[in-house]
C-alpha cells in the first residue's frame, strides 16, 4: 500500500504559514513600547501611566452589545417577544505620540485593564 503525500513545495508553503503564525514576535504586535518598557494585554491603568506617562488624547467609547429577544407570556397563553438592547459596554482609547516618522500607539482599555494595543496613523 502506497500514501501520497501532497507535493514538497506545498508542505514547505504550509509550513512557513504555520512557524509565521506562530512565531513569539507575532505576540508584540499587541504591546506599546515606552523607552525600555513593554505595556500588554491585561496591564492596568496605573502601570500604563507608570511606563508611558500621559497620553496626548482619552476617548470614551461605547461598544456596542448585540441585541438579545426576551418573551413574556400572554394571558391566555402564548408568548410575546420583545426586543431588547442591552446597553453599551463602556471602553476607554489612549493614544500615545511614539515620535515623528512613527505611528500612534492606541490602547483600548475594557475593565480597567488594556484590552488591545494597534498602530494608529504615522506622524510625520
Amino acid at each position: 500500500m502506497r500514501i501520497a503525500f501532497p507535493r514538497p513545495d506545498l508542505w514547505s508553503a504550509c509550513a512557513f504559514a504555520l512557524a509565521t503564525a506562530l512565531h513569539p514576535l507575532a505576540a508584540d504586535a499587541q504591546s506599546l513600547q515606552c523607552g525600555g518598557n513593554l505595556v500588554g494585554i491585561g496591564e492596568s491603568r496605573a502601570s500604563l501611566l507608570q511606563k508611558c506617562g500621559e497620553p496626548i488624547s482619552r476617548d470614551l467609547l461605547c461598544r456596542p452589545v448585540a441585541p438579545q429577544e426576551r418573551f413574556a407570556a400572554l394571558p391566555g397563553g402564548g408568548w410575546l417577544r420583545i426586543p431588547f438592547v442591552p446597553p453599551c459596554i463602556p471602553m476607554e482609547e489612549w493614544t500615545y505620540h511614539r515620535g515623528e516618522g512613527n505611528f500612534l500607539g492606541i490602547v483600548r482599555f475594557s475593565n480597567g485593564v488594556v484590552e488591545s494595543v494597534r498602530d494608529g496613523e504615522r506622524m510625520r
